[in-house]
């Protein structure tokens, strides 16, 4: 792990994997998760000669709280990490709650995104024209009802749910996360994420369920592909279809057999498709012009 330190003092941990001479990418985990999560088999990072670079968002892990942030405010997080490492260019994607933060630093920081992915990403609850809650499942609904209402109501939300183990997920997540290899990284990547505390979560929460984002997808122009898995219901499929619908350089590509925890079966190919653009034309540069 590497401690970075951003202008306003706050520490931020930061974890890489894969080739550290590879192709740049950086990973915008979900929530409630940490640095820890990736795709469980790290030889595919090899095998597409992948550097990827895992953070913990504020009050998750081993990253200061900041309480009141919105899913702008990934962007200057993720620029901060990348200064340090000296990159100016590089793809970025995110799963299920780290799309929107994902999707923020490409509305920001154009210029230096590659290509964009996003996997079972929820779509701003402000969405127009989008039944937000419609399909999904109780208890996210729940979340989602005591985010709009204050950060001490999400707490207690939490907090009656405890930290002991992963909240329960429906029975097609289940079967995703009983594979071995997958148990173990949510395991350790969802203990590292609460290990301080629930600070973390609920400002996720808040964040993605109870305020504006800070920004309107449609303003994203980098080349962008969206997964969707057509049997989620804890991000219902209309989200990623009122995402790629909303971005004009965005493609969807939508499996119906599919529930959230099938970003796991989708991520080599968004991997390979996110270093595809760099292997044909060069690798990102890694200093600013």
């Amino acid at each position: 792990m590497r401690e970075l330190i951003t202008d306003d003092g706050r520490t931020l941990a930061v974890e890489e994997w894969g080739d550290p001479t590879g192709t740049p990418v950086v990973y915008l985990h979900g929530s409630p998760m940490s640095r820890l999560a990736r795709y469980p088999d790290e030889s595919l990072f090899h095998e597409l000669g992948v550097r990827l670079i895992t953070y913990d968002r504020p009050g998750f892990g081993g990253s200061t709280p900041k309480p009141g942030r919105r899913v702008i405010d990934a962007a200057s997080d993720v620029a901060t990490i990348t200064d340090a490492l000296g990159l100016h260019r590089f793809a970025v994607f995110g799963v299920s709650g780290g799309g929107p933060h994902a999707l923020a630093f490409a509305a920001r920081y154009p210029e230096r995104v590659t290509r964009l992915g996003a996997l079972a990403s929820l779509a701003p609850r402000d969405a127009a024209g989008l039944d937000w809650t419609a399909g999904m499942s109780e208890g996210n609904r729940h979340s989602a009802a005591m985010a709009v209402t204050g950060r001490e109501a999400v707490t207690q939300h939490l907090a009656n749910l405890g930290t002991a183990n992963f909240p329960p997920l429906p029975e097609i997540e289940q079967a995703v996360l009983s594979r071995p290899e997958i148990s173990a990284m949510i395991g350790s990547a969802f203990a590292e994420a609460v290990r301080p505390g629930l600070d973390g979560w609920v400002d996720d929460v808040r964040a993605l369920f109870g305020t504006d984002w800070g920004f309107d997808p449609a303003d994203i122009s980098v080349p962008t592909r969206i997964w969707h898995g057509g049997l989620d219901t804890l991000v219902p499929p209309a989200h990623g279809e009122w995402l790629a619908a909303r971005m004009p350089t965005a493609t969807l590509i939508r499996q119906d057999d599919a529930g959230h925890g099938g970003h796991f079966d989708a991520t080599p190919a968004m991997l390979t498709w996110l270093v595809g653009d760099v292997r044909a034309h060069g690798r990102p540069s890694t200093g600013r012009p």
